[in-house]
């Protein structure tokens, strides 16, 4: 039994004062109330703490290596998206394990109490199944189980290369699956993610429209369950053309004319999408999973926030590549898209709620239905994900409410602010860090010398 009291904390029904959570031996919250009870730990700031929504955690190891400009003048995400297939020749298992634990560690420092980790990198070069179908799904377990955050495993199905079914080639071989290898690919998948912690589960993401077929979308989402399922849609003008060329349709068009689209879909990206897609696609409850610092490096364009709130939709946060890990800048960063694009300020605040106060509950609502994970707030049977912030500082100088949430996100010091976060209840960061951030980092360093004369 933990017991955590906080001069303030976020709640379903809005601010506490002198908050008092109770956390049982199972990692979920049993009690939520006045401060009753001797502490186990203390806190100045407690909120739910979110979950990453969309992960793709090997390209971590890539950061800072596609920043340079090529041959070709007009470099773009599809010159990125070539030198990663290129990097991705030199990847182990032991590799993606060692880089992923290192992301899950960054992500739980940064705030993050769990992650939706879209896994499309299943075999070895050259496409060569290995003898276990689901090793590199395992490790991504493993690597999560040693962090202890929370995982949702989304293992992707993959298979052509292009609209015009052109077959995978170079890196891409490393993703590929046809309909029925993926399904016996995605069952080991919900093996290993059901052999990890009790809060682990699985879901299912097709990539794209570019990468399956109509018949391949149909025939794995018939073997879907229960689960969530992620699928990256209108990320690129480019991909938007390519799919309309042979679909007959935009990508978020044809996907809702064709598919039924609910709350257990988590749409990637959607940077590219007319005012009646925004609102269409909002009106079906589905989440709409925003990377903004990935989108604003990979120069994606900017998602259309103002009207998907405004007609009800449901957002979510993820870090994607991982060029970055911070929960507060990617907050920051859509809004700012917002007030870049409409010359305007505020551009996501309520009028009885903050600009900070609404994303942030976004962030964790989104989260939790993304991931299926019962988290999301400090409510009583809720996993206990959570985030303790220290508020005696120069960033966050002890304000209340709102405006405490505001600083946390706009002034710059968030990530600084960060002391202690609990995943399902297992208290993995203290005083800013990590319980396992020495041999982790390690491990990743040792990891990075190895691969550092080939990439």
């Amino acid at each position: 039994m933990q017991i955590i009291h906080a001069k303030q904390g976020l709640s379903p029904q809005g601010w506490q004062s002198d908050m008092e959570v109770t956390i049982d031996a199972s990692g979920r919250t049993a009690r939520v109330g006045e401060q009753t009870q001797t502490p186990t730990h203390r806190t100045a700031l407690l909120l739910p703490s979110p979950l990453n929504v969309h992960s793709h955690a090997f390209q971590r190891a890539m950061a800072g290596l596609t920043e340079a400009r090529g041959p070709d003048p007009s470099d773009s995400f599809w010159s990125w998206r070539r030198l990663m297939y290129k990097f991705l020749d030199q990847l182990t298992p032991d590799h993606v394990e060692a880089i992923a634990g290192l992301v899950f560690m960054e992500m739980l420092e940064a705030g993050y109490g769990a992650v939706a980790e879209f896994h499309y990198l299943h075999h070895d070069v050259g496409g060569v199944p290995y003898d276990n179908l689901a090793e590199m799904s395992e490790r991504i377990v493993a690597a999560a189980v040693h962090s202890g955050i929370g995982l949702t495993l989304l293992p992707v199905h993959y298979q052509f290369g292009g609209c015009d079914l052109r077959p995978l080639n170079g890196g891409q071989q490393r993703f590929g699956n046809d309909p029925d290898g993926f399904l016996r690919l995605h069952e080991g998948a919900v093996s290993a993610a059901a052999s990890g912690l009790d809060d682990f589960n699985s879901g299912m993401a097709p990539h794209s429209l570019r990468a399956v077929d109509p018949a391949g979308l149909s025939a794995v989402l018939a073997q879907a369950g229960q689960g969530p399922i992620h699928m990256h849609l209108a990320e690129q003008v480019a991909e938007v053309d390519e799919v309309r060329s042979f679909l007959n349709a935009r990508p978020t068009e044809w996907l809702l004319a064709n598919h039924t689209v609910d709350a257990r879909w988590c749409l990637i990206h959607c940077t590219q999408m007319t005012e009646a897609e925004t609102t269409a696609l909002a009106q079906t409850g589905a989440v709409a999973g925003l990377c903004p610092l990935t989108e604003s490096n990979l120069g994606d364009g900017i998602f259309n926030g103002t009207t998907y709130l405004g007609q009800g939709g449901t957002i979510g946060f993820g870090s994607d590549s991982n060029v970055h890990i911070s929960l507060f800048e990617e907050l920051k960063t859509l809004e700012y898209s917002q007030r870049l694009r409409d010359l305007s300020r505020a551009a996501l605040a309520a009028q009885d709620r903050s600009t900070g106060r609404v994303l942030y509950e976004a962030a964790v609502k989104g989260g939790a239905q993304a991931g299926g994970r019962q988290s999301g707030a400090i409510e009583v049977g809720a996993w206990a994900d959570l985030v303790g912030l220290d508020d005696d500082n120069r960033w966050l100088c002890n304000r209340q409410g709102d405006a405490m949430l505001d600083s946390l996100i706009f002034g710059g010091g968030g990530q600084a602010c960060v002391r202690d976060v609990w995943s399902a209840g297992r208290h993995v960061v203290k005083e800013g860090r990590h319980f396992r951030r020495d041999a982790i980092v390690n491990n990743f360093k040792m990891t990075m010398r190895q691969l550092e004369t080939n990439i």
